[in-house]
C-alpha cells in the first residue's frame, strides 16, 4: 500500500525471531507460502516484512502480499461503505480469492507476470503494479489471510485491538479516516470489535500462535 507507516520495536522483532525457529523447526521447503493474520494494530504488517528480511539472508527470493491492497474499495471509500451498512465489514470487504490466486502463480515455476491491485492511501484510489514470479516464498499477510486456501504455514499474532489501540495511532490510519469525534471514535470502536469477534477465530487455524508482548518479550529475556 502507497501512503502506509511501517514502526518497528522490539515486539516485531522478537515475534520475527519466533517465525525463523519454527520454520527451521519443522524444515518446510520451498517453494512455500505463509500467512500472517490477526487483528488490526497486532504488527502483521511490520513482522511480515522483518520475516522477509530475515529469508533473504538465506538467500531465498521473497515476497510479502498485504491484504490491504486486495481491498474492494480504497480506503475512504470502503470506511463510508462501513458507514452505510456496518454489515459490510468482515472478510467480504476483501478479494481473497484473487489474493489466493496471486500467491499460487507467484510460487509456480513457469509464473507469468501478475498483475496486482495496489491500494494508494494517500489520494484513496487503487492503481496497479507488475509482478514477476517466481519466488522462493510468499508472506501473505493481512487481517483474513488465515482464510486463504493455498497456505503451507499460517501464523497468527495473538493481540486484540484494545492492546494494539497505541501502535494503530502512531500509523495514523485512523486519524487518516475521521476527525476524532466522539461520534467517529465510536463508531470506529464498533468495526473494531466486529473485527475482533471474526478473527478469534481464526486462531484456531493458525500452525504457530504469537503471544502478545509482555508474555512473548519475558520468554526472550
Amino acid at each position: 500500500m502507497i501512503g502506509d507507516i511501517l514502526l518497528f520495536n522490539e515486539y516485531h522483532h522478537a515475534g520475527t525471531e519466533l517465525i525463523v525457529d519454527f520454520l527451521k523447526e519443522v524444515g518446510i521447503k520451498t517453494p512455500y507460502s505463509l500467512s500472517v493474520s490477526g487483528e488490526s494494530g497486532s504488527g502483521k504488517t511490520e513482522i511480515a516484512h522483518l520475516l522477509k528480511e530475515k529469508l533473504e539472508e538465506q538467500g531465498k527470493r521473497v515476497i510479502v502480499l498485504g491484504q490491504d491492497d486486495y481491498f474492494r474499495l480504497p480506503p475512504h471509500s470502503n470506511h463510508m461503505q462501513r458507514k452505510l451498512d456496518i454489515h459490510w465489514v468482515g472478510a467480504k470487504e476483501v478479494q481473497l480469492l484473487m489474493m489466493n490466486e496471486h500467491v499460487k502463480k507467484l510460487l509456480h515455476p513457469e509464473s507469468s507476470i501478475v498483475i496486482k491491485p495496489l491500494i494508494n492511501f494517500t489520494e484513496d484510489k487503487i492503481d496497479t503494479e507488475h509482478i514477476t514470479g517466481p519466488y522462493d516464498i510468499v508472506i501473505a499477510e493481512g487481517t483474513y489471510t488465515a482464510l486463504l486456501d493455498d497456505i503451507d504455514v499460517r501464523v497468527f499474532i495473538n493481540r486484540d485491538y484494545k492492546e494494539t489501540k497505541k501502535h494503530r495511532l502512531s500509523r495514523n490510519r485512523d486519524q487518516a479516516l475521521e476527525n476524532n469525534s466522539d461520534k467517529d471514535l465510536t463508531f470506529l470502536e464498533k468495526v473494531l470489535q466486529i473485527e475482533h469477534a471474526i478473527i478469534r477465530e481464526h486462531i484456531k487455524l493458525a500452525d504457530l500462535v504469537i503471544p502478545p508482548p509482555d508474555e512473548l518479550l519475558q520468554e526472550t529475556k
